[in-house]
């Protein structure tokens, strides 16, 4: 499950009063998946920036618009004349149809956009340009993105085909699954056998089934 934190940082202001003075605010926005250095670094960032009100989003760079609330809640609240600021482009998407709509939708409203790499800097470029280079990094984005896929794809099929086996560990062993598979075979119901084990109903079922199909343990 995808979570998403709001970091809100003021100078001189409380939040509760933001929305009164909107206008010319220099915001900051933040996005990572689960590394916690890589938050801090993007927010240290923003900060050394100048970043009056700081937000982001712990999720995924691929997940919907919908799951990212932060920057959601930000699209809404900032202004005509607003600066927001983030250390890539990416932040906002990773895809060239994310970053195009969003960033289209921040210069409709107004708001200018600056990159921390240096790559983007909508107050001192013009839109033909500014539309050139936010596909081009969306394109790279997306490759990236790809490249990332295939080469865990890759690395998962070498160590499957070592052995290594992924998801959940079994919670339950050879032994059991042999009991289990002689109550079976006894007539035991599915029910007495799991209230036996401390096992739930549909794990015993589970385990019966697999046994039976690969030939492994006393057939029911």
């Amino acid at each position: 499950m995808s979570t998403c934190t709001r970091y809100v940082y003021v100078i001189a202001l409380p939040y509760r009063h933001i929305t009164h003075t909107l206008m010319n605010k220099i915001y900051g926005y933040w996005r990572c998946s689960t590394d916690a250095q890589d938050q801090e670094r993007q927010i240290r960032s923003l900060q050394d920036a100048g970043c009056e009100v700081i937000v982001g989003d712990k999720i995924t760079g691929t997940s919907e618009y919908g799951d990212r609330k932060e920057l959601s809640k930000l699209l809404d609240e900032i202004q005509e004349g607003s600066l927001l600021i983030l250390d890539e482009l990416n932040r906002l998407g990773r895809t060239m149809v994310t970053m195009l709509v969003e960033v289209n939708k921040l210069l409709e409203k107004g708001v200018k956009i600056r990159t921390l790499d240096g790559r983007l800097d909508t107050s001192v470029m013009n839109a033909e340009i500014v539309k050139l280079i936010v596909s081009v990094m969306g394109y790279a984005a997306e490759m990236e993105l790809k490249n990332i896929k295939r080469r865990t794809a890759e690395g998962r099929a070498v160590a499957m085909s070592r052995g290594v086996k992924f998801g959940a560990k079994r919670k339950y062993d050879k032994y059991q699954i042999q009991e289990i598979m002689q109550k079976r075979s006894e007539g035991v119901g599915f029910g007495t056998i799991a209230r036996s084990m401390g096992m739930s109903r549909s794990t015993v079922q589970t385990i019966v089934n697999r046994e039976n199909t690969v030939g492994i343990g006393v057939a029911s």
